[in-house]
C-alpha cells in the first residue's frame, strides 16, 4: 500500500445534492422545499408543533422529579482498579483516593466523590479512600488484604 493510492471504499461517501439549479436537475425551481408557506422560507424552526393536535409534550402528564440534594458519583470497578495497578499507572501501596484515580486516568471527573462496585477481580493489597462502595467489593477488598476508609460514612457520623 502506497500513500498516493489511499481512497474510500467505494460507495461509502455521496455527493452532495445541488439544489436549485435548473428544472433538468430534478431539484430546481424550489429546491425540494415544495411551493411557498412557512416551511419553504429559511429559518423555520417548528419541533414539536402537531398541526393544531395537542402536542405529545402536552398530552402526556408529567412525572417524577429531580432531587436537587442526590449525589453523583465517579463509578469504578474493582477490576478496572487492578488493570491500572498491573499497568503501573497507579501506585497499590499507596492509598488509592478520587485524585490518584482521576491522575491515572481511571475516572475522568472526580464528581461527587468516587464509588466502588465488585465487578471483576482484586489481588492486589489496596487501602482504599472512597465516598462509597457496595457490599461485594468491601467483602472483595477485605478478602485480598485490603481495607478501605468510607468518607461519606465519616461526613454521616460528624453529622
Amino acid at each position: 500500500m502506497k500513500l498516493n493510492e489511499i481512497k474510500d471504499n467505494e460507495g461509502s461517501s455521496k455527493n452532495r445534492k445541488r439544489v436549485g439549479r435548473g428544472i433538468g436537475s430534478g431539484s430546481g425551481k424550489t429546491g425540494g422545499r415544495g411551493v411557498k408557506g412557512q416551511k419553504a422560507r429559511s429559518g423555520v424552526a417548528i419541533n414539536g408543533f402537531e398541526g393544531g393536535q395537542m402536542p405529545i409534550y402536552r398530552r402526556l402528564p408529567k412525572r417524577g422529579f429531580t432531587n436537587i440534594f442526590s449525589s453523583d458519583f465517579a463509578i469504578v470497578s474493582l477490576g478496572r482498579v487492578q488493570q491500572a495497578i498491573d499497568a503501573g499507572k497507579l501506585d497499590g501501596k499507596a492509598t488509592v483516593d478520587a485524585a490518584a484515580l482521576k491522575a491515572a486516568g481511571v475516572i475522568r471527573r472526580v464528581k461527587d466523590g468516587v464509588r466502588l462496585l465488585a465487578d471483576g477481580e482484586l489481588k492486589a493489597k489496596v487501602t482504599f479512600e472512597v465516598a462509597g462502595a457496595s457490599k461485594p467489593a468491601l467483602e472483595k477488598i477485605e478478602k485480598a488484604g485490603g481495607s478501605i476508609k468510607l468518607l461519606l460514612a465519616a461526613a454521616e457520623a460528624a453529622e
